[in-house]
Order: structure tokens, then C-alpha cells, then sequence
């Protein structure tokens, strides 16, 4: 069936339908990623938007059990240059397509992904709608797309009661604010049993856990709109426990520090962005996605330093906080999809854990 792809500001693009047949409204994002769909898929951070892959052949090797960086899709909706109808792969356990339509997951293909991704970076990340079988006339359709917004994200992707994951000889409360189960496979790889929490509990909850540790997860939407959430990271933060935040997670404890936060122009999601640790001198390739930032000029320098910067846009990546035993990285250390080149965080957060806390996060 033929489907379309309009934009706020009026740009349509036509393809077919490979997905669920009904129409849905979000906000479309690029990821740049060459594989990794399925873990994009399922990311909780893409809720509410509609993902384009610029890679132009996906579903290549189908779908499993094993890879969901969570237990379903959370995209709204999926973009594509070209749908493999025919998936080989050992893992393969299904289509693309038939895993989108059990899950309702509307999706296109056919479309120029390389002029709708060249759209969004030249005017920015914009609404839009996928319409399957009608072409939607824009004057009709416009008011709906321009007024959609992400609103209470994190309370649609994070736990409903406290869960518990591994065994291991430490133990790290998770704040979930939209985790990704790599995160906690992460973890459990380095002798944790990890205690995952709703992204509403609150902080003296949490603390009563005597736990060695704690984290920040990812998660969507704009980290302002977490105003609550923000008051327990900020209690949280004045413990003495040992804290590592990741993408929403170090949003999160900046703004509790009283630094700011603004949306980039088109994000950053994809598996190939460099960042450079300035404490080591050296660039990683690292996994993102996220369409807010922490602004790096409002860090007060008495609390926090840069640690991280994207060498794309100079954008701040990672935030060592000082007398504290407290750091946090924009990009996705545990990837998934993506390079492990910055799995060493979890060292050295488990490091600072061993250590009794001690303050140098390297």
C-alpha cells in the first residue's frame, strides 16, 4: 500500500508501507547507525519519534529474541530506504516487517532517506506524518502534526516496581528513567546485582538501600520537563555514593546542579560519533542518541569540569564533578548498537566503588 512521509513545514516524501497500516503523528530523527536496528527499534529513548535509518538496506538479518534493548519497540514509527523481504542470518528468528506489525509499529519504505536526512539537518528536527493509503492534503493535516509534542515519556518507559537483576558481590540501585538492558548486562558482567527503580522513587527510598552505587539511566524527552526526577538526583547527588549517569541520566544531574540544557539543532543518534575524553587526550567512536545537551558554558566550574567533548560540534559530552565521587557521560557507553570503545566507564565507576569512593573517576 502507498504511504507517505509529511513534515511540518510542508515536504512529502512517497514510499510504501511494510509496517502496521495506520497513520501516526511524531517527531522524525536520523539515526546513522550501519546496523543495530533492532536495538534502535527498541531503544526507550526514541519514544515518541519516528526513526530514519540512513543506512539504505534494513532488516538484512532479521530479528531475535535476544538483541530488544527493551521488551518491544518504543519508536512511534520507521523510515526506510529499502526493507530486506529476505532476511539470512543464523540468528534470525523473523522479519522485520512481521515484528513491526505484531507491535502495531507503522513503517515506510521506498523513500529517499538521503533527502528527508538532508531536510532535517539543514531546518532541524521537525514533526511529521505517516499516512498509509491517502495522501494527506497539508492544510488538513497541519495543525495535527505542528501541535504534537513528547510528553511524559519517562513515565511510559521506566519499571512499574522496583526489579532485580544478577547476583554479584556489589550491589547498584539503577534509576530508570527508559534504560537499556545493556546497561544492566553491563554491570552484571563486573559482579553487580543490580536493583532497578521506577524514575519516580524517591531519593531517601533509594539511599535507605545502602547500596555501593548508583546510576543514571538514558531515557526520552526533554530532561526540563522531569522536574521531580530532578529533585530526587539532586538529593541523591549529596549522598556520598558513588554516581555515574548516562545520556538523560547526566542531563538529569546537571540540571540538578543548576547548569542548563538545550536541544540541538538535529541530535546526535548513531553509532560513529567521536568524542574526545580531555583528561586522557584521546578520541572514542562512540553509540548516541539524544536531542538535548547539556550547555557546557553553564557549568560552574566550582562544582563540575568538561571531561567529554563531541568533536563534530564541540558540544559538552561528559561531566566530572569535583569533590564528589560523581561522573556522566552524554553518549552510550554500553552501546548497543555500536563500538565498546567507551566500556572502560564502567570500570572506572566500579573502581571508584572499590576504592571506598575515591574521588579520581579515570
Amino acid at each position: 500500500m502507498k504511504a507517505y512521509v509529511m513534515l511540518e513545514d510542508g515536504s512529502m516524501f512517497t514510499g510504501v508501507s511494510f509496517g502496521y497500516e495506520e497513520s501516526c503523528v511524531g517527531e522524525i530523527v536520523f539515526n546513522t547507525g550501519m546496523t543495530g536496528y533492532q536495538e534502535v527499534l527498541t531503544d526507550p529513548s526514541y519514544r515518541g519519534q519516528i526513526v530514519t535509518m540512513t543506512y539504505p538496506l534494513i532488516g538484512n538479518y532479521g530479528i531475535n529474541a535476544e538483541d530488544g534493548e527493551s521488551d518491544k519497540p518504543q519508536v512511534k514509527g520507521f523510515i526506510v530506504r529499502e526493507y530486506s523481504e529476505n532476511p539470512s542470518n543464523f540468528r534470525c528468528q523473523k522479519r522485520i516487517k512481521d515484528y513491526l506489525i505484531e507491535n502495531k509499529i507503522v513503517a515506510v519504505e521506498g523513500i529517499d532517506t538521503r533527502a528527508l536526512t538532508k531536510t532535517i539537518r539543514d531546518k532541524g528536527t521537525m514533526n511529521g506524518m505517516l499516512c498509509i493509503g491517502v495522501k494527506p492534503e497539508y492544510d488538513l493535516v497541519k495543525q495535527a502534526i505542528q501541535k504534537y509534542a513528547i510528553i511524559n515519556s519517562v513515565d511510559e518507559v521506566t519499571v512499574e516496581d522496583v526489579e532485580v537483576e544478577g547476583e554479584g558481590s556489589y550491589k547498584i540501585a539503577l534509576l530508570d528513567t527508559g534504560y537499556k538492558k545493556n546497561i544492566v548486562r553491563s554491570l552484571m558482567k563486573r559482579d553487580v546485582e543490580v536493583h532497578i527503580y521506577p524514575a519516580r522513587t524517591a531519593a531517601k527510598e533509594i539511599l535507605q538501600g545502602n547500596f555501593d552505587g548508583i546510576m543514571l539511566s538514558n531515557g526520552p524527552g526533554d530532561p526540563k520537563d522531569c522536574t521531580e526526577i530532578i529533585g530526587n538526583v539532586k538529593e541523591l547527588f549529596d549522598s556520598d555514593v558513588p554516581i555515574f549517569g548516562i545520556c538523560l541520566g547526566h542531563q538529569l544531574l546537571a540540571l540538578a546542579n543548576g547548569f542548563d540544557t538545550a536541544k540541538l539543532k538535529y541530535g546526535h543518534r548513531g553509532c560513529n560519533h567521536p568524542v574526545k575524553d580531555l583528561k586522557h587526550d584521546r578520541t572514542y567512536i562512540t553509540s548516541q542518541n539524544h536531542g538535548y545537551a547539556v550547555v557546557g558554558e553553564s557549568v560552574d566550574a566550582d562544582i563540575a569540569t568538561v571531561s567529554h567533548v563531541n568533536i563534530n560540534d564541540g558540544t559538552c559530552e561528559g561531566l566530572e564533578y569535583k569533590d564528589k565521587n560523581v561522573f556522566t557521560v552524554q553518549f552510550h557507553p554500553e552501546a548497543s548498537p555500536g563500538p565498546s570503545d567507551a566500556d572502560y566507564l564502567f570500570d572506572s565507576f566500579m573502581d571508584l566503588i572499590k576504592e571506598g569512593g575515591a574521588k579520581d573517576a579515570s
